[in-house]
């Protein structure tokens, strides 16, 4: 079992119940929770896609990806998205939290010749956190034909510094702010992720975005979250804010959905977690509506005085 830079962490306060359940109940559950992925292997690249790889073309129509999560490309758009944080294929960049490994799937074969994809876990030390760990590997570790040789770092609540000293390209998260939101640390994973990355970085944040006239309650129980919070975030940590795009916009999504963003796809929560249901529940609105709206924003460390 190969680490970078692991460390004692406290435990996470992530509770994801709708996918499997933890051990401390508080914080919503995230669509790409790793149990979500627990069961599935990726097929193996064949030598002919393996030689492809460096396109992210290639990586995105690779035959190794599930197609459960090629059929969400529709909402997730992963050209449009790495392309507009500009990641190339000899960068080295950090996934924070890849959960299930939907962009797993994708980044690590586009990076596996000329460069290095690095997946910021959860402390296995932790239930959760081990469970999380050996899906991982099974499904993603242990197939460097595919994925190349992946590397692991500790990110959390009290975790030490991902690298000695700064070495990424990038540093990207997919719908993550909210959990750290609800677990009060998202000032630390800011401040970590800013620390990981080399003078000149670049921070990709992709998360559900909150209608700016709507109250950002503490927490974030609904799942969406302010885009100005975000700026605020990342900005108190060093960061400089460089540019947004509405590729991952959603104008369908009003919101206001009875359990949240996990009320639409993929994860159709379909009661609250006491077992009741709200009233005039019916799942189609929600399947018509799709994948949440999102922000997509990309922020810089300065460059070095």
């Amino acid at each position: 079992m190969k680490y970078t830079s692991l460390t004692a962490v406290s435990a996470l306060a992530l509770l994801l119940a709708a996918c499997g359940g933890a051990d401390e109940p508080a914080t919503p559950a995230e669509p790409d929770a790793p149990a979500e992925a627990m069961t599935e292997t990726p097929a193996d690249a064949s030598a002919a896609e393996a030689a492809a790889i460096g396109s992210l073309d290639a990586a995105i129509a690779g035959e190794w990806r599930a197609d459960a999560n090629k059929a969400r490309d529709a909402y997730r758009h992963p050209k449009e998205t790495l392309e507009f944080f500009g990641v190339e294929p000899d960068d080295t960049v950090v996934e924070i939290w890849p959960g299930g490994g939907w962009y797993t799937e994708i980044l690590a074969p586009y990076l596996k010749d000329k460069g290095t994809y690095v997946a910021g876990m959860i402390d296995p030390s932790s239930a959760f956190g081990e469970r999380a760990m050996t899906a991982f590997e099974n499904n993603f570790m242990s197939h460097p034909e595919t994925y190349g040789e992946i590397e692991t770092v500790i990110v959390g609540r009290g975790a030490d510094p991902m690298f000695e000293t700064p070495s990424a390209d990038y540093v990207l998260t997919f719908r993550n702010v909210h959990n750290w939101m609800a677990g009060e640390y998202d000032d630390e994973m800011f401040a970590a992720m800013f620390d990981a990355l080399k003078p000149g970085g670049i921070l990709g944040v992709v998360e559900h975005r909150l209608n700016s006239a709507d109250t950002q309650v503490p927490g974030a129980p609904t799942g969406y979250v302010h885009e100005d919070y975000v700026k605020q975030k990342a900005e108190a940590a060093g960061f400089e804010f460089v540019s947004s795009s509405e590729v991952n916009a959603n104008p369908a999504d009003t919101k206001d959905h009875p359990y949240g963003v996990w009320t639409l796809p993929p994860t159709m929560r379909a009661a609250n977690p006491d077992g009741s249901v709200v009233e005039g529940y019916d799942p189609a609105t929600f399947e018509a509506i799709g994948e949440s709206d999102r922000m997509t924003l990309m922020f810089k460390k300065p460059e070095a005085e």
